[in-house]
């Protein structure tokens, strides 16, 4: 057999020592574990419970860049359930909630912790024309269609639709514009930045657009209704030729003038109810001649 070796005493109490400081040494891991994981619990609840950093109601909520919507209104449009702890509410959330709002184009949300609140910053959509539905109205004739149909959305500079109903609602006290427009369509909406400028510019004031006829833009000024054509490049000379008719309400008899036809600009005619065209001369149109010694021959009456 072989010999089984022998170990002192001295080698066995240096083993039992190394055994118990081993213990102690995890006995304290454990400890400093269940000690950090209760400090880290302790922390969450108190932090989540920090009165300072609740978002108890709408007052705490600063609304910057509003100029017809209410800071009420603002604020009443963001989905915040109070009280709610500040550090879980996602400002890009909120910030997108916002812009699918229909009166605000653009909105951006920050929050602050001292004192604890949000700011709210928006950019308005401002309402330019009310859009108003097609009436069933016979082509060719013109008329104020705004009184036989419902207006259906309204419309900023840029060509943005804007619905009707969520516009008031949320904006009962601000007055609407008082540019309407008739047969608005999508494959317009690329050419309306640009009409927009014209008309708002323009000397003679422009009440409504009928734009039901692709061939045919009908101006509801206050000389009367216009024809101009198919919208494009002459519109700007249409305007300023328009605006060299002002006299025209003193030269002829307004309630007997059917249509102002600027389709060619350099040789505006006036179309008289029950008669023939009138066209009128060139330059400053100063001087209208007569309705009677002016009519034109039949070939050259409009339509």
């Amino acid at each position: 057999m072989a010999d089984i070796p022998t170990i002192s005493r001295t080698e066995l109490a240096e083993r039992r020592r190394k055994l118990r400081w081993q213990r102690r040494w995890r006995i304290l891991q454990t400890s400093w574990q269940v000690v950090a994981m209760g400090g880290l619990t302790v922390g969450l609840i108190w932090v989540v419970t920090l009165p300072d950093w609740m978002l108890r109601d709408a007052s705490q909520i600063e609304v910057e860049g509003n100029k017809f919507l209410s800071a009420d209104t603002v604020r009443t449009l963001l989905p915040i359930k109070y009280p709610q702890f500040l550090l879980t509410l996602q400002p890009k959330t909120l910030t997108q909630r916002l812009e699918s709002q229909a009166p605000i184009a653009e909105a951006t949300v920050s929050r602050h912790l001292f004192p604890p609140g949000l700011t709210v910053r928006i950019q308005e959509r401002y309402p330019v024309a009310i859009v108003y539905s097609s009436p069933t109205a016979q082509s060719g004739q013109p008329g104020n269609v705004s009184t036989e149909s419902n207006p259906v959305a309204l419309l900023d500079e840029r060509g943005t639709f804007i619905p009707y109903e969520s516009y008031v609602s949320l904006n009962r006290s601000r007055q609407l514009p008082s540019l309407k427009i008739v047969g608005m369509q999508d494959q317009y909406r690329s050419q309306w930045p640009s009409l927009y400028q014209q008309v708002s510019r323009s000397p003679v004031k422009i009440l409504e657009i009928d734009w039901r006829e692709p061939g045919n833009l009908i101006l509801h000024s206050e000389l009367g209704t216009v024809y101009c054509g198919s919208y494009g490049s002459r519109f700007a000379e249409q305007i300023r030729t328009l605006d060299q008719l002002r006299q025209l309400p003193e030269k002829l008899n307004s309630q007997k003038i059917d249509f102002i036809d600027l389709r060619n600009p350099q040789s505006p005619l006036v179309k008289i109810i029950g008669s023939e065209a009138i066209e009128l001369p060139d330059s400053s149109r100063d001087e209208i001649p007569d309705q009677e010694d002016s009519a034109l021959p039949d070939s050259q009456a409009v339509p």
